[in-house]
């Protein structure tokens, strides 16, 4: 009796403090988990998006940008790591004072500063774009690493002129002082009918004036650095084609291209650089409801031979049928 006496003051004396403790838990809990949906990687540097055809669908004047791209700007908001943004072109199906009022309010929700590159359909009026903007070509850097912006536009898909000496004196002046090297262009200026990538499905040609200076004066610049350099681009995705994401890495020069519209296979990316300096990517699709990684990893993509692409056309073909497009 006196030990059950004793065992219950002892009881009555804790239950103030194990309550206490247990509200603590209960405390610390939620505030986990309300905290668990932001985003931060420990190993990684900063990271960055890249989003192309952010207009969306073909023949569609969206109020801003495509939707299911702004379904994601609240994943981007949460994602600690991300520091900005880059535009891969294709921003507004038209430039006119609206469609561009329309995308500004839409980055501005995304709470990030926004790097722009321009494509076809944002040139419609390339005097109304620099008067806002400023110059199609540029360059900035980010914790040792240098970015570049080219506009192939000016020359018919070349890089040519004060554009061609702005690149070469940009290299020269980081190349030794920076680690990797990201460039952005929105037309996939390094595919032509006769090489490994004359199978991946573009957006769009226009302003295309042949030859091509690329891999006669540009690739070879690039190819000599010492640096990780990463082309990417933003003219695919507008159409169901199976190329709406494009991933290709050889010596020191990773080719990418992403982008959006078509409504099956619309995805972004999110570039990661890690506190060592390497990359890595998340391909983040769009039209799977919660599954941000239906599409797999972008690293995964495949290029493929000429049966290879007429067995998917056909396949896509049959997707299509099946799903009403």
């Amino acid at each position: 009796m006196q030990q059950e006496l004793k065992r219950f003051t002892i009881f009555k004396t804790l239950t103030p403090y194990l309550l206490f403790y247990l509200i603590l838990i209960i405390s610390n809990g939620c505030v986990n988990k309300e905290d668990s949906n932001e985003t931060e990687d420990s190993n990684v540097l900063y990271s960055f998006f890249a989003a192309g055809h952010t207009y969306g669908k073909p023949y569609v004047d969206n109020v801003g940008f495509h939707p299911p791209f702004k379904q994601k700007f609240d994943l981007i908001r949460k994602n600690k790591n991300i520091e900005f943004g880059v535009l891969t072109g294709d921003m507004v199906i038209e430039g006119t004072e609206l469609n561009w009022e329309e995308v500004d309010s839409d980055i501005a929700l995304l709470e990030v500063p926004i790097y722009k590159v321009v494509g076809n359909h944002d040139m419609s009026d390339r005097d109304l774009y620099e008067s806002r903007y400023g110059k199609t070509y540029y360059s900035f850097t980010n914790h040792q690493d240098l970015f570049i912006v080219l506009d192939p536009l000016i020359d018919g898909w070349s890089i040519k002129g004060d554009q061609l000496d702005f690149l070469k004196n940009t290299l020269h002046s980081h190349k030794d002082s920076v680690d990797n090297v990201f460039v952005f262009f929105h037309q996939l200026i390094w595919r032509n009918s006769e090489n490994i990538y004359k199978n991946i499905w573009l957006n769009s040609f226009y302003g295309k004036n042949v030859p091509i200076n690329y891999w006669d004066e540009i690739e070879p610049m690039f190819r000599s650095l010492k640096n990780s350099v990463f082309m990417i681009s933003g003219d695919v995705g507008a159409f169901y084609t199976g190329d709406e994401f494009v991933y290709h890495q050889y010596e020191n020069i990773t080719l990418i291209a992403s982008g959006m519209g078509a409504g099956v296979r619309d995805n972004f990316i999110i570039i990661n650089v890690n506190k060592n300096k390497s990359v890595d990517f998340d391909l983040i699709a769009l039209n799977h409801n919660e599954d941000i990684d239906a599409l797999g990893r972008l690293q995964d993509y495949k290029l493929k031979s000429d049966f290879e692409k007429l067995i998917q056309r056909a396949q896509i073909k049959i997707s299509k049928i099946f799903r009403g497009i």
